[in-house]
């Protein structure tokens, strides 16, 4: 007499499909929960305009966060991207304003000077085995004085000429550069995704020496995700020189934090291995609406410091205790896939 075959445990893709909807739910859940609270308190911020205004101001965070995204999964950090990020639009304004030379030679240089930046920073550290924390902080300094001695600490007004890339356009009043930020979050989900580098990058920050014991050499990776991490600061200071028309050797002073706090909201982990571009920017637009939600209702700058660093915190203890509540929930689903095939 036959026995019957063991129920079918749920497969890895479906369980992990549902993990990753389960962390699409809880990041809208709470973008619509901020958008409902801001709401009962302000009049005016669920409007069109509000919204666009939103859209609009996040391109040049959304690149550099998906720049940091990368980085943070092969257990790296990077401390410089707001003063790469002024160091390219300064570059950017020099060769327009100064040389006066055509824009496609400017946003050429402001690319470069992000990307060569960036390779610079991970040559360092992955070739000589420094902490990326240390190199990266040692180049934000290295950066921000760049940025001061070619403008002569002076804001270079570049006018009209750059003003098209960030200027809103059509029936909904979108810039060109938010159209170029979903692009480049739908370019770093895919690399990420479905890319044999994304499982590298994956690999190389979930466990390393098994990388390199299969017959990878992760240090070119690392080396490239940091080469990304400054191409998508040029990227980034391109689009907040449009939106100013002006290229401000101060600008994005602490921006490095605003990019490592979306991505941990967004399911990031700082210790490397796991992570999502689409969640970062479910996290770059939960930081939009708080902070625009704040503003809105009259808070004070230090408020506003105050409530978006709580965020970032709870983020972090979410962050901790993520293992915990996917392995409960991925033991619940398989015991519910298991009762509905027995």
């Amino acid at each position: 007499m036959s026995t019957p075959s063991p129920a079918p445990s749920t497969p890895p893709g479906r369980a992990s499909l549902w993990m990753r909807l389960v962390d699409y739910l809880g990041l809208l859940g709470a973008l619509v929960l901020l958008v409902l609270i801001f709401s009962s308190l302000s009049d005016h911020f669920l409007s069109l305009r509000t919204l666009t205004t939103i859209a609009n101001q996040i391109p040049d965070l959304t690149v550099i966060a998906v720049g940091m995204t990368l980085v943070l999964i092969i257990g790296g950090i990077d401390l410089s991207v707001g003063s790469v990020l002024a160091l390219s639009a300064a570059v950017l304004g020099v060769v327009m304003v100064d040389w006066e030379w055509p824009l496609w030679v400017g946003i050429i240089a402001c690319l470069a000077t992000g990307t060569v930046t960036g390779l610079i920073s991970g040559v360092i550290s992955v070739g000589a085995g420094i902490p990326a924390f240390i190199v990266t902080l040692g180049m934000l300094e290295v950066a921000r004085g760049g940025a001061y001695l070619i403008t002569d600490s002076q804001t270079r007004y570049i006018g009209s000429s750059i003003e098209g890339i960030g200027e809103p356009l059509g029936v909904l009043k979108v810039s060109p550069a938010f159209l170029i930020a979903l692009g480049v979050v739908a370019a770093g989900q895919f690399l990420l995704t479905r890319t044999v580098f994304g499982r590298y990058c994956i690999a190389s920050g979930a466990n390393e020496s098994a990388l390199r014991m299969s017959g990878v050499d992760s240090r070119p990776v690392r080396v490239a995700v940091f080469g990304i991490s400054g191409l998508m600061c040029g990227l980034g200071g391109l689009m907040q020189a449009s939106r100013l028309s002006s290229a401000d050797p101060n600008a994005a002073v602490g921006l490095e934090l605003a990019a490592i706090a979306a991505a941990v909201i967004g399911g990031t982990s700082l210790m490397g291995g796991r992570g999502s571009v689409i969640n970062t920017f479910f996290g770059v637009l939960i930081i939009a609406v708080l902070q625009t939600g704040l503003a809105q209702v009259g808070a004070s700058e230090p408020v506003k410091r105050v409530m978006t660093g709580a965020v970032i915190v709870v983020a972090v203890l979410i962050d901790a205790f993520r293992d915990r509540i996917r392995g409960g929930f991925a033991t619940l689903i398989q015991k519910l896939m298991k009762r509905k095939t027995s």
